[in-house]
């Protein structure tokens, strides 16, 4: 099995802050505020016909997906500034690209760095991240989209991300 290259995943210290007051928040007033929404919904009797219960058990699911999305992302991120771009994609730049003719701005990076912007964000996983990380300004690549159609991208520009 050959090894896998890790990125690594960078937050800004606002992003993690953020990131970190929302774990606190789940885990603790959360969590009381869940239990007591299924304490209520089995009070009121049988748990096979009673969607309040039912409901509540989806919704502390979620929760706990989120609390442990939210605890690997603050294990495995590095608080730092968006790297300076040097007109290489990597994560954490805004590219600007023709992707199959028309022009497209982007950060490549993880969604919750750029929460409460309205940046496109596309993953370094993405079909579209992974065939472009590493491309310089100037430089063209195709990639195959999830239906299997080849695309053309062009790298533009490569920005340094300011938030």
């Amino acid at each position: 099995m050959a090894a896998e290259t890790t990125q690594v995943m960078f937050l800004t210290q606002e992003a993690y802050d953020r990131l970190a007051a929302e774990l606190a928040e789940l885990s603790t007033v959360g969590r009381e505020e869940i239990a007591k929404k299924i304490e209520a919904a089995r009070e009121e009797g049988d748990l096979k016909e009673n969607g309040g219960y039912h409901a509540a058990k989806d919704e502390q699911g979620k929760q706990e997906a989120r609390i442990r999305t939210l605890t690997q992302l603050l294990r495995d991120a590095t608080v730092s500034e968006a790297p300076e771009s040097h007109g290489v994609v990597e994560s954490g730049t805004v590219i600007t690209a023709d992707v199959a003719g028309g022009e497209e701005v982007f950060l490549l990076g993880n969604r919750e760095i750029a929460a409460g912007s309205n940046i496109d964000v596309y993953s370094e996983q993405s079909p579209l991240g992974g065939a472009i990380l590493g491309l310089k300004v100037g430089e063209s690549t195709t990639y195959a989209a999830p239906n299997g159609k080849e695309i053309s991208v062009k790298i533009l520009k490569v920005e340094t991300y300011m938030g």
